[in-house]
């Protein structure tokens, strides 16, 4: 089954609460500029491992399994994905770890899809080698680089990998740093406790799925649909840098960005806010490697001057591996633009500092940092101020006066009332 989800299933709804929804144009950098789309890419990474001879899925090899799961699946790939195979594992049969870990290859290259030519690059594939993992994920990288196509990769994998201190699972973080959207998805073959372990820290650590697999048509299943999902991505975020202070900060427009932020660290951003426009930020932060129970994180919003405007806060426990908060700032309309409506007024220009508490404990790395994901909306502020948010109760503040009123009232009421029998009581 599915463990995990993507890290930005964790910010939808928040998201969704703040600001209705974000087009796909509201996320680029420059809103102004018509969003290019280019064709998605996915790169299919088997395992040819000597492993993959067990014959425990459906009566059959692992190997015969994933071999007959990728016809399917290649009967099946949308025109306009680009698809690529790589292969781990699948050349070296011998005993030498060195020469075992650099066995990985791309089997068929990344571009549109000659169905047969791939389904006969498969074929010829054997059980053989080593599990490099690491590598083969870095090879997997290298072959999905340019442009800014939706990129995603699928493991395919029966074991842990064998290749270490090249832990696949820092390997994943780097590749997540890089700020080049590439997700990892994986899929376990019939796995064992620490397999499943590490397929599922390297699926966190770049936003993907881990699921586990037992029988061939889950197998083809699942990648039909990983591959579907690169056809029809969902918002893809702008890759940004926080500053160390507001002045340096990079001003952002409406729309969902990710930066990467280190333990305890503070990152700042920009956003300008005209009169009588309101902004609407949330961020969240995974923890995407092992991290002390206790953490929280802080959106807070701020003059130049360094004056707090507004903030949010959230903390965790170690319940789930997302926190996330938000925070709104209606900005009033100061009457509007000169009479002859030649002069705008001008932006007031609002810090966004985010910063977490998280901890890591002794032994784990702590570059590169967490995950980040930022939303920003800039939408019209509310007709006047008295419908602003005012504790968090907008014009329901004034409703929750009435109650208090009323409920006062009515308990003075009442008590009397009660007085008044206790005493016709005693005198009878």
């Amino acid at each position: 089954m599915i463990t995990r989800k993507r890290l930005a299933a964790g910010l939808c709804g928040l998201l969704v609460t703040l600001t209705g929804g974000l087009s796909p144009v509201a996320a680029r950098a420059d809103a102004g500029e018509p969003a290019a789309k280019e064709p998605p890419k996915v790169e299919l990474v088997l395992d040819v491992s000597g492993s993959m001879r067990a014959r425990d899925i459906d009566g059959q090899s692992r190997m015969a399994a994933a071999k007959q799961a990728f016809n399917e699946v290649l009967d099946a790939v949308p025109d306009e994905v680009r698809l690529g195979i790589r292969t781990l594992g699948a050349d070296y049969p011998g005993k030498d770890r060195k020469e075992g870990c650099k066995d990985t290859r791309q089997l068929y290259p990344v571009g549109p899809l000659d169905r047969t030519e791939a389904k006969a690059a498969v074929a010829t594939l054997t059980p053989t080698g080593w599990t490099p993992i690491g590598p083969a994920l870095l090879g997997a990288a290298k072959d999905l680089e340019g442009g800014d196509a939706t990129r995603r990769i699928v493991l395919i994998t029966d074991g842990e990998d064998t290749c270490a201190p090249l832990d696949p699972c820092q390997v994943a973080r780097e590749i997540a740093a890089k700020g080049i959207h590439l997700t990892i998805d994986t899929l376990g073959l019939v796995p064992d406790a620490k397999t499943r372990a590490q397929l599922i820290c390297i699926a966190e650590a770049t936003g993907g799925t881990y699921t586990s697999v037992q029988h061939t048509d889950e197998l083809s299943d699942r990648v039909s649909q990983l591959v579907d999902r690169a056809a029809k991505p969902v918002l893809t975020p702008v890759a940004t840098e926080g500053a160390d202070g507001c002045a340096k900060a990079p001003v952002l427009q409406p729309g969902l960005y990710t930066d990467r932020e280190t333990f305890g660290q503070h990152r700042w951003y920009r956003v300008e806010v005209l009169p009588g426009q309101e902004l609407r930020a949330s961020v969240s932060v995974a923890a995407d490697r092992a991290v002390h129970r206790d953490y929280g994180v802080l959106l807070r919003a701020s003059t130049l001057a360094g004056r707090e405007i507004v903030r949010g806060e959230a903390a965790g426990d170690g319940r789930t591996d997302v926190i996330s908060t938000g925070l709104r700032y209606p900005k009033a309309d100061i009457g509007g633009a000169d009479t002859d409506g030649d002069t705008k007024p001008a932006a007031e220009t609002v810090c966004l500092r985010v910063s977490n508490s998280f901890s890591a404990p002794s032994g784990v790395k702590t570059t590169p940092g967490l995950p980040v994901e930022l939303s920003v909306a800039v939408v019209d502020g509310p007709s006047d101020a008295g419908d602003t948010a005012f504790f968090g109760l907008g014009r329901g503040w004034w409703m929750l006066g009435a109650l208090v009123v009323a409920g006062f009232l009515t308990g003075l009421l009442w008590g009397w009332i009660s007085r008044w029998r206790v005493t016709v009581w005693r005198t009878n």
